[in-house]
């Protein structure tokens, strides 16, 4: 059985204000559609399509926008006056996802909102990822490497591409070479996490999930790495926005693995 999906919807999204002063960033479009449903897609194509969406700042709108999901992708015929007439044609790719969007408190950290949504967790393991980071990552060698390891967690690690193109010089100053935004050294978490059961217990309605809980997890020596070298883009600022947009449209977005399903 597909473990379920716990997606972090709730926050601010302060450095993204052109977009998200009236609406979640979650629900920010890529191509048309909200980025949560991106995300939620590439679960989709690895099987997992039970989700919790842990909602908060203008949670309403992600509410309204799968109570009204099947009306906005069929073809409907309804009898104006009669509400019960209403019937909607053909089916759509989306069709069996189980949805639960759960009100976790507008300034709920991390760590409470999968605290808050514990409720509707079953099964031996979840995973936690964020409502507005794309990727690539193959969710089913995820899972498969989370089994293997037999400990708590495992988060999924990649290095990111640096901001800034590097300027490699010699020894006395002179330009050797440029280079166009090189990929970091380091690894950095991208979300996608996997948590057995028990881990719910490390946290509490107020902790920050990246700290304390991962912490002691990782002093413990219960907190596995998955090495992530393929694509992944948050969507934090105007520029990244408008960047993932530009790769949409273009036809060059690496994260929409499911267009084999179509």
């Amino acid at each position: 059985m597909a473990p379920k999906v716990v997606i972090l919807c709730g926050g601010l999204g302060t450095r993204l204000r052109e977009e998200t002063e009236y609406r979640p960033k979650p629900m920010v479009e890529i191509g048309g559609k909200p980025v949560l449903w991106h995300v939620m897609k590439l679960f989709a194509h690895h099987g997992m399509t039970e989700f919790v969406l842990c909602a908060g700042y203008r949670g309403q709108m992600i509410k309204d926008y799968f109570l009204n999901y099947e009306a906005r992708n069929s073809d409907l015929t309804i009898t104006l006056g009669d509400h019960s007439s209403v019937r909607f044609h053909g089916t759509h790719l989306e069709t069996g996802w189980e949805v639960t969007v759960a009100d976790t408190g507008e300034l709920t950290q991390t760590g409470g909102r999968v605290k808050r949504v514990e409720h509707y967790l079953d099964g031996d393991a979840f995973v936690v990822t964020y409502g507005d980071g794309l990727a690539n990552v193959d969710l089913t060698a995820l899972l498969a490497h989370h089994q293997a390891h037999g400990k708590l967690a495992t988060v999924t690690t990649t290095r990111p591409l640096s901001r800034f193109g590097i300027v490699d010089l010699e020894s006395d100053a002179t330009v050797a070479r440029f280079r166009e935004k090189p990929q970091a050294d380091d690894w950095v978490s991208s979300g996608f996490f996997v948590f057995q059961r028990e881990f719910l217990a490390e946290l509490d309605p107020d902790c920050i999930l990246e700290r304390e809980p991962l912490e002691r997890l990782a002093a413990a020596g219960e907190l596995v790495a998955y090495q992530h070298d393929g694509f992944w883009q948050p969507m934090d600022t105007y520029r990244e926005f408008q960047m993932l947009n530009e790769m949409w449209e273009a036809g060059k977005a690496p994260w929409a693995v499911w267009e084999d399903d179509e």
